[in-house]
């Protein structure tokens, strides 16, 4: 099995790639996917490879494509919308909550709706307010859609591939700092399952629970208090929603202490939500309360020493981690 060093823009494109290969009902349509290449150039090539009928530029209204694509899903099609950012996803809010998330349900089951629907998401970029925001946690709110968060490479195409063989709507958030960012796949793409949380690093003290872009920085803060003697677990969360209850309640039971790594704002947010089940299902197994790391809650600002202030950073977790401790 051959083993590759990517880039996650690729990672995604290859699965991109081998699901339009797999499947002729699949196909991509969003703002600039075609003769751009993609925002990001995450689509590069595949409009010379598979034809405009396939690879589809849409006018600047993301309401109008992604109910395209949800009327596509509900006729038989395998459409995957991408959606350039998660600011903008909330122009497409009513076709996503109204339609793709309860039409199976207001149908008694009598219909269907497998559309996948990608979006960058998070900030650090200094792209301003309209560009930068976390808003993941708003979207695993609703009943009906599953969310995931790929924060690996493998996970970044294959959880594409597993999506589109789900028969719901499946929302896709890829962090936009972890476009450039390199790792390795092995073989070639193949389906990511959806359903469970990852360890991504054992440990013995504290829980670190996180998902999507805070993945890295977590691991970077876990290994700094590594040298400080100090024994993180790292808990990726991968899917949203549903949350898989089983491996957090594990990780606490195994640590007895927690910390939630969360880039959306702290008031409302999915931390909130991992903690009060924390508290529901493993409250006797706690040494502590369950601590928090989350974005200021302000508008992420333009300004880099602003933003970086304002965006959850290694030294966040690490202070809390110590707070926690004592």
């Amino acid at each position: 099995m051959t083993t590759q060093t990517i880039a996650y823009r690729e990672a995604l494109r290859q699965g991109l790639r081998e699901a339009l290969i797999r499947d002729e009902r699949v196909f991509l349509m969003g703002e600039d996917v075609g003769r751009y290449g993609g925002t990001y150039a995450v689509s590069h090539g595949l409009l010379e490879e598979f034809g405009e009928a396939r690879i589809r530029d849409t006018p600047l209204s993301e309401s109008t494509f992604t109910g395209a694509g949800i009327g596509a899903a509900l006729n038989g099609m395998r459409p995957i919308v991408e959606i350039m950012t998660v600011n903008f996803s909330l122009l497409a809010l009513d076709q996503i909550m109204n339609n793709a998330a309860t039409l199976r349900h207001m149908s008694g089951g009598q219909y269907n709706v497998p559309v996948v629907i990608r979006m960058t998401t998070g900030g650090g970029r200094q792209l301003a307010a309209q560009h930068s925001h976390s808003l993941e946690g708003w979207y695993a709110h609703i009943p009906g859609l599953r969310i995931v968060a790929p924060a690996t490479h493998e996970d970044a195409r294959g959880m594409l591939l597993a999506a589109l063989e789900d028969p719901d709507p499946v929302l896709i958030f890829e962090h936009a700092l972890l476009l450039n960012a390199e790792g390795t796949v092995e073989g070639e793409p193949h389906p990511m399952e959806l359903d469970h949380a990852a360890i991504r690093r054992e440990g013995s003290q504290v829980s670190l629970i996180t998902y999507g872009g805070m993945l890295h920085k977590t691991l970077a803060a876990a290994e700094q208090l590594a040298a400080e003697g100090i024994d993180a677990e790292v808990l990726d969360l991968r899917t949203l929603r549903p949350l898989d209850d089983a491996a957090i309640m594990a990780s606490v039971a195994k640590t007895h202490r927690v910390v939630v790594i969360d880039e959306g704002w702290r008031s409302g947010s999915l931390s909130a939500e991992i903690i009060a089940r924390i508290n529901e299902q493993a409250f006797f197994e706690l040494d502590g309360p369950p601590v928090r790391v989350c974005s200021q809650e302000v508008p992420v600002p333009y300004a880099k020493h602003l933003e970086d202030a304002a965006i959850p950073q290694v030294e966040d977790i690490v202070v809390a981690v110590h707070g926690l401790l004592g």
